[in-house]
């Protein structure tokens, strides 16, 4: 299952846990968009490579989720026994409606455009006192120490976690990715994901008995309240999506701070640009996300016949990933040099949070948290250089593209 996707014998062309692949995958999807815009894999899904093909499936209500029927074609029969495949099972991102719209609507007022600009000042505070720990320092990991903390902290304070419990994330390995790569996982890394999800479970139970006798205006106590009800939220979706909010609210926010710090660092004249007009930043956060997005791919599942998409006949229950990493970078769409980082570049429309009902909830306030830190960044430490920016360290996942560690100095 996890072989190779070949299109001749030497030249894979989809492959996406090989190191060159983890390390660029904007050749292969060049090659997918021109030889096979709808590519089936061997796990039996089709590959949706073109901008004008993703865009459609994601807001096409003819496409859902149908999440049990696409992993057990991925890992067989037995996977959705295994208690982190359970929960997730239970997440709004997963589900279709009318669960995901029940879901999604026990939190969307936290995440409205008002709430999350009213967090400027507190996601600014955060940044200085990121930068404030390091400074004499003279050097730091832009990751660790810089774009996780932000995001981290931010999430905490909307589920209402409070602030003697944070260290535990601080020092969490950030290990999930794998789960929604779309080859399958080992029996050695499934047996890891139920251990994570169950040291996050014991955790979140007690922050749910907490709010219970202590309640709060946060996420977490609205939830609490929610499954008191009874017929807005059971258990299991309580602490599948408390899990779920953690790990969206920070991960993919940690990737787009790193990817777009690295990318400025590997184009010193947009960097220069940058630094000269600050103006530009709210621009070039929407080309970070379009030139190396945080999320590369997304899946869904026709619910009825389809008809062609992609030069394929779409059948009823045939899964698609949808690539939105290739999609940014279509020429169709971008047809002034997709592949060049260009922050004043007009026009863009990152496929990066997805689309239709799943578009993410907290869209915003990634835009917000990535404005903040870079053009902070780069206000209090004009001289900071990225050590590597050749060969840096990719984390070894496909669907969250983000680095491992960036070190840099000053």
């Amino acid at each position: 299952m996890n072989e190779a996707i070949r299109n001749t014998a030497a030249q894979p062309l989809f492959n996406p846990l090989s190191p060159d692949f983890i390390s660029d995958p904007y050749p292969a999807y060049a090659r997918l968009r021109e030889t096979e815009p709808m590519y089936l894999t061997p796990f039996k899904a089709y590959l949706a490579s073109r901008n004008a093909d993703v865009a459609m499936i994601l807001r096409d209500r003819r496409f859902g989720k149908d999440f049990a029927s696409r992993t057990i074609a991925r890992h067989g029969p037995g996977i959705m026994e295994e208690p982190v495949f359970r929960s997730m099972s239970h997440w709004m991102l997963t589900q279709d409606p009318p669960d995901h719209t029940r879901l999604r609507g026990l939190v969307v007022k936290a995440f409205t455009a008002r709430r999350v600009e009213d967090m400027r000042p507190r996601i600014q505070a955060i940044v200085d006192d990121s930068i404030d720990r390091v400074e004499k320092n003279g050097h730091m990991d832009l990751i660790a120490d810089f774009a996780f903390r932000l995001p981290v902290i931010v999430i905490c304070d909307m589920l209402g976690i409070p602030e003697q419990d944070r260290v535990i994330f601080f020092q969490r390995e950030r290990t999930g990715g794998r789960l929604l790569d779309p080859v399958p996982l080992s029996r050695a890394e499934i047996d890891e994901a139920n251990e994570g999800h169950k040291n996050s479970l014991a955790y979140f139970h007690k922050l749910f008995e907490l709010r219970r006798r202590e309640p709060g205006d946060d996420l977490t106590t609205q939830l609490v309240q929610a499954e008191e009800d009874g017929s807005k939220l059971t258990n299991d979706e309580l602490c599948a999506n408390i899990i779920l909010l953690f790990g969206a609210g920070h991960e993919t926010t940690v990737n787009l701070i790193g990817n777009g710090l690295l990318a400025l660092h590997r184009n010193p004249d947009q960097l220069a640009l940058l630094k000269s007009r600050p103006e530009l930043m709210q621009n070039a956060i929407e080309e970070f996300l379009r030139y190396d997005s945080s999320v590369q791919t997304t899946g869904r599942v026709a619910l009825e016949d389809i008809g062609e998409v992609g030069g394929k006949e779409i059948k009823k229950g045939d899964a698609v990933l949808c690539l939105l990493g290739s999609a940014n970078r279509d020429p169709a769409a971008y047809p002034d040099n997709p592949d060049k980082l260009d922050i004043t570049r007009q026009n863009i429309r990152p496929q990066s949070f997805g689309g239709g009902i799943h578009f993410c909830l907290g869209a915003q306030l990634a835009r917000i948290e990535a404005e903040v830190a870079i053009s902070t960044l780069l206000r209090r430490l004009p001289n900071l250089k990225i050590d590597d920016v050749v060969n840096p360290q990719w984390r070894p996942t496909f669907v969250l593209r983000g680095l491992k560690t960036l070190p840099a100095s000053w």
